[in-house]
């Protein structure tokens, strides 16, 4: 008699971890995690989550030169059997073979920060980075007097945000400031320290420089500490936010940088695998966004907003 009464309790706890297993999952495979802007991203992506009530993990390699370590964790994350997954890539072509394993298994991916070169995403949510370093040109070219030699310390050149980002800098300077000579264009995998080697090269192989544009965080850390350890005066324009960039514009060691919307791009990743799963249709991009900030207007609630310690 006892047995009969507790089969079926027995069943529904028996059934119970399936049930669990159900809930909406979706991991995000970012870049990195030795930026404040990746952490940035995540507390936007855990933001959304929460107002979606599904659950989410957020991880990326130790450094953004780390690919093939990135690219096993999108495995790992697709042996899970997600719903969804977000994918910011730090090789545009590297990881295509797996993300076509997740479309033929219909997990719709959403890319984010930085795109592929594949269909295969159903939306990209990043910044237009041609037209936010195209900006920091603008800003670089103007505070030079329109004229004389610059160059750029980059990230990448495997990336869509750094592929971006200088033949956005580049381009624009090409097109609209003719005197203005990019003498160079460096990449330091977006460590500071090696940002910082970088430049003192840079530095010491021309004695004319007036300026360089660093294309993400540690990639403008790494300017501002060479220029500050060879006591050069030049322009340095950076990009990103962070506590050290913050702290070099309000000392005057950085003329201002770019800012993005890294808690807007982790929210609208999210957002956007969720609308997937409903079959709801997307834009090719969603665009989050970018702002210049300088000594001016650093403390407007709207661009402070945007800056991230």
């Amino acid at each position: 008699m006892l047995r009969r009464r507790l089969a079926p309790i027995l069943l529904l706890l028996a059934a119970a971890p399936a049930f669990a297993q159900q809930a909406t999952y979706i991991p995000l495979i970012s870049k990195g995690f030795q930026h404040q802007f990746w952490q940035a991203v995540k507390t936007g992506a855990e933001q959304a989550a929460k107002d979606y009530k599904i659950q989410v993990s957020f991880e990326g390699p130790e450094s953004e030169a780390m690919i093939d370590k990135q690219i096993d964790m999108l495995a790992a994350a697709l042996a899970k059997k997600p719903q969804a997954i977000g994918f910011a890539a730090l090789d545009s072509q590297a990881a295509i073979p797996l993300l076509k394993k997740a479309q033929a298994a219909k997990i719709p991916v959403v890319a984010f920060d930085s795109g592929v070169d594949s269909p295969i995403p159903v939306t990209t949510a990043s910044t237009d980075n041609r037209a936010a370093a195209a900006l920091a040109a603008d800003k670089l070219a103007t505070l030079i007097g329109g004229e004389g030699e610059v160059a750029v310390v980059a990230h990448d050149q495997t990336s869509r945000t750094g592929i971006d980002r200088v033949e956005g800098f580049v381009n624009r300077m090409k097109s609209a400031y003719p005197k203005v000579k990019v003498v160079t264009v460096q990449y330091g995998g977006g460590d500071h320290l090696k940002s910082t080697e970088l430049t003192k090269s840079i530095l010491a192989g021309n004695p004319k420089l007036k300026g360089i544009f660093g294309a993400n965080e540690g990639s403008a850390i790494g300017v501002v500490n060479a220029a500050r350890e060879t006591k050069r005066q030049i322009v340095i324009i950076g990009f990103d936010s962070g506590r050290q960039q913050k702290e070099a514009i309000l000392k005057g060691a950085m003329a201002g940088a770019v800012t993005q919307n890294p808690v807007g791009i982790g929210y609208k990743t999210v957002e956007a695998a969720v609308k997937a799963l409903k079959g709801e249709a997307l834009p090719k991009t969603i665009d989050t966004g970018f702002y210049w900030y300088d000594k001016t207007n650093i403390a407007d609630p709207k661009i402070a907003a945007m800056l991230y310690d």
